[in-house]
Parts: structure tokens; sequence; C-alpha cells
């Protein structure tokens, strides 16, 4: 993994009234993917955009969209993410009970298969399916809101993480989604980390597109 570090911005976080102009920001700045929370209001505390948004994005959106199904019944939806122009999908190990299936079914449509653990989810969960993943998302934060405060227990499993990445042979991208900023994203990349999510700490500054570079600069 000699690649330097992906920057996914977290569209949850940005301003739903001025949508299309924050998007084409992030197509205009450095970073290297669009990071899409799809809620249900179940599986988590919260609701997020549903299909109209991923049709705007899937229009707009000239960089990757990385969809990240904080949903039950994750299996239901697949299809339809794919066809909306899905680069990645990843879906909660918490939420699937057939998680070989469903990684199986995600790439079957061309699609990088990812899986998200929640913070007290043991990284012992993916024992079973490390040859099916492309991507593992370690939750920093509990799920359901941006602006919480960064879990500091992450950057001991993501070092586990990446060892038992490195152990195995695996070639999956670890990606850091919650509470990223520029004061632990370059500790973060040196525990392993591929892929960082930052949603409140880019749009709620002043010069979003600058806050961006700042971070990419950092590698």
């Amino acid at each position: 993994m000699n690649q330097k570090p992906f920057l996914a911005p977290s569209v949850l976080s940005a301003d739903f009234s001025n949508l299309g102009a924050d998007i084409q920001m992030i197509n205009q700045s450095q970073a290297d993917w669009f990071h899409v929370d799809i809620m249900d209001g179940v599986f988590v505390p919260n609701l997020s955009f549903g299909f109209p948004v991923m049709e705007a994005l899937k229009k707009l959106a000239q960089k990757p969209l990385d969809v990240h199904l904080m949903i039950v019944e994750p299996d239901r939806y697949i299809d339809r993410f794919a066809e909306m122009g899905a680069a990645n999908i990843s879906v909660h190990a918490e939420a699937c009970t057939h998680l070989h299936r469903t990684l199986q079914s995600i790439r079957q449509k061309g699609v990088k298969a990812g899986v998200a653990i929640n913070p007290h989810t043991s990284i012992q969960t993916l024992e079973n399916v490390g040859e099916e993943l492309d991507l593992v998302i370690l939750m920093s934060v509990n799920p359901g809101f941006g602006g919480q405060k960064f879990i500091e227990n992450t950057y001991r499993k993501t070092e586990m993480l990446s060892e038992w990445r490195s152990k195995n042979g695996y070639d999956f991208l670890i990606e850091i989604d919650g509470g990223v900023n520029a004061g632990n994203a370059k500790k973060l990349v040196n525990a392993g980390a591929n892929v960082l999510v930052a949603g409140n700490f880019v749009f709620s500054s002043e010069n979003p597109s600058q806050t961006i570079s700042d971070l990419k600069g950092l590698f």
C-alpha cells in the first residue's frame, strides 16, 4: 500500500440548500471521492438522504461515489445503488445476517465491496470474509450524526487491522469515518489508514476547498 491516502468529503455535512455548488466544490478540489452516508433511522438514530440525492450525485459528481449503507437489510438496495453509480458499497457487519453473501452480491454488480464496523465491534468479525473485501470502514465515532468527538481507540484498531491485512496478504483499503481533522489525520495514516472521511471539519470551515488541500498536504 504505497499510494497516497485518499480523502473523501462526506456529503452528509454539505449545505443541502446549496448542494449543487458543494458538489462542484468537491469536483474542483483535491478530494478523491465523495463519501455518501445512507441512514434509515432504524440501524442508526438518524435519517439521511436517499435516491433523489443519489440521482443528483450521479449527474454532477466527477469523482467516485463511496456509498456507506447505515441501514438494516442492505441487500434489498444493493442493485439500486449500483445502478445509481456507486463505485464502492459498504455495509455494516452488524446489519448483515449473511455477510459473505452480501459482499459477493456487491462484487457481482461490478462494484467494490466494503464492510463498516462500529467502534465496539472487533475486527475479528471480519476473519472469515477477508478475501471478499475491497474496503473496511472503521467507525471512529458512533454512527448516526456528524460532528462527534473522535474515539481515541481508533488508532490501535487501525494498527491491528493493518497488521492482520499484511499477515494474510489482503489488499483491502482501510477507511476511517468520523471526527477526522488536521490533528489526527497523519497519525491515522501512520497507523495504516488509506482513506479518510472528512465531513464537519471540511464543511464547517471558512474555505472548504482550502481545508481539503491542507489535509491532502499533510501526506
